[in-house]
Parts: C-alpha cells; sequence; structure tokens
C-alpha cells in the first residue's frame, strides 16, 4: 500500500536517518516511536509528500488515497468548520473553489465557463454534491455538535480543534491515514471512539504517539528508532515490543509476549 525504498534525511553534518526501507501494508496500524527528536514527524511528513529525502523513493499504490492530520491547529481560524472537514479532498476542493470564482466573476468569457464546466464534471466525480453533508456526519461521529458546523474555527475550542482536523483527515475516505500524535487533548470519550474507528479502518494507518495504552490497543505493528540511525520493526502492539527489547538486552520479561521482528536496512 505506501512503502519506501532506501530513504535518507539530513539536515546538516550527520543524517538523521538513512537508507530507511520499510513497507505498510493493507489492514495494519502501525505504531511510530522513538525519543523526542529522532525524527519520526520527520519520516511521517516523508511519507505524506510533504518533504522531499535527500534520497530514496516512497511509493504509494496506484489509485490510493492518502489521509494526513494537519498538526496546525489554529491554521483556519477565519474558515467555516464544515469548509475545513472538506478540504481534506483537495481536488474536489480545489475544483470547487476555480469554479465559484468564475461564476463569481462579471467578466468571465466562454472559455472560463467551458473551464467551469469541467470542474462541474470533477466536482460530481468526487461526490461534491453530497460533500456538506458527509463532512457533517463526520464531524458529528468526532463529536462535534451541529450547531458548530456553519461557524468559524475561532469559536470551537482548544479541545475540540483537533476533532475537526481528524474528520479532515478522513473527509477523503482514504486507503492510507498518517496520524501524528491524534490523542494531544482528546478526552477520554473522544479517545475511545478513535480508538475504536482506527481499530475498525479497513486500509492502512501509520499513528506517532507517546500514549504507550493508545498504542497498545491499536498498533498491530511497531516501527521503533532505538538510536544510531537504527529502526527496528516489531509485529505486535507496544506491550509486546517492550517485552520483546528486554529479551534483547539479555532480560527476561516478566510477561514473555512471543513475537517477530526484523532489523531495517541502514
Amino acid at each position: 500500500m505506501l512503502s519506501t525504498s532506501n530513504i535518507v534525511v539530513q539536515f546538516g553534518a550527520k543524517p538523521l536517518f538513512e537508507k530507511v526501507t520499510v513497507k505498510f501494508s493493507d489492514g495494519n496500524r502501525y505504531g511510530l516511536i522513538g525519543a523526542n527528536g529522532c525524527g519520526k514527524s520527520t519520516l511521517m511528513k516523508v511519507l505524506g509528500g510533504d518533504l522531499e529525502p535527500n534520497s530514496g523513493d516512497v511509493m504509494l499504490q496506484a489509485g490510493a488515497r492518502l489521509g494526513k492530520l494537519n498538526q496546525n491547529q489554529f491554521g483556519y481560524e477565519d474558515q467555516r468548520v464544515l469548509d475545513v472537514v472538506m478540504q481534506g479532498h483537495m481536488e474536489m476542493w480545489n475544483a470547487m473553489q476555480e469554479r465559484d470564482r468564475i461564476y463569481a466573476n462579471p467578466d468571465a468569457t466562454d472559455a472560463d465557463y467551458m473551464r467551469a464546466a469541467e470542474l462541474e464534471a470533477i466536482f460530481a466525480e468526487y461526490g461534491g454534491y453530497d460533500a456538506e453533508a458527509r463532512a457533517g456526519a463526520i464531524l458529528i461521529d468526532a463529536g462535534i455538535d451541529e450547531s458548530r458546523h456553519q461557524g468559524l474555527m475561532r469559536e470551537v475550542p482548544p479541545g475540540l480543534k483537533l476533532r475537526v482536523l481528524l474528520a479532515q483527515a478522513l473527509f477523503s475516505k482514504p486507503d492510507v491515514l498518517l496520524l501524528d500524535e491524534p490523542t494531544n487533548d482528546l478526552d477520554v470519550e473522544t479517545l475511545r471512539a478513535l480508538e475504536e474507528g482506527l481499530v475498525a479502518f479497513p486500509g492502512c494507518a501509520v499513528v506517532i504517539s507517546h500514549d504507550r495504552w493508545f498504542l497498545d490497543r491499536i498498533a498491530t505493528h511497531i516501527l521503533a528508532y532505538e538510536g544510531d540511525s537504527q529502526w527496528f520493526w516489531f509485529e505486535g502492539n507496544f506491550e509486546a515490543y517492550e517485552e520483546n527489547k528486554i529479551k534483547r538486552l539479555g532480560v527476561e520479561a516478566s510477561r514473555p509476549h512471543r513475537v517477530t521482528y526484523r532489523k531495517l536496512t541502514r
């Protein structure tokens, strides 16, 4: 579904990480863990196409859609909540915006209107005519009351803004979901709903989180940075990873857990 080949990212004299080759498969949920500053978010940006690696390749399966959690909770303050969610499908959103600019232009030409007709077709192809209804349903599932949907993001309390951005990430019905610290500022009820949603998610999810209990409940695999440009791959949740790490360090785990792992190529 999503894979990398010999990824290298270097900001200074020493690479942040090098020759990372990994495959993320459909139906699995991957916890991406490691110490602060080790490059987890950088790797996530590379996976999402927001940062070009110095070398290596990122491959997304043809036709697959990518959904990403936007970390800028205050980047949409003057925009309507429903519009923020619909921007999760940028092709549809851009077609709608360009079409509306043409219709609003009193000096539009025949060529402009022909372009508008093309954009209408694109908008319809991506389900634009029921987009607001779909966005509203996702917001309600995320715990955002309908009374806030037509309002501006600045009117949404800080604790709820991340839920709106989670709804944005889900709006395009992605095949691959990238979530960087999705549990920040979530109350217990919303956290449980997120866990249930991820467990039921049929595609591939890659999640950065410092919440070990969250990872225990949702992760099927762990990708862990353990220092010295070394990334390790584990089949199992966070608890399984910890127990395996203890065994590798020569200390018997108190609750043995059978798990396989392999060392990634450096």
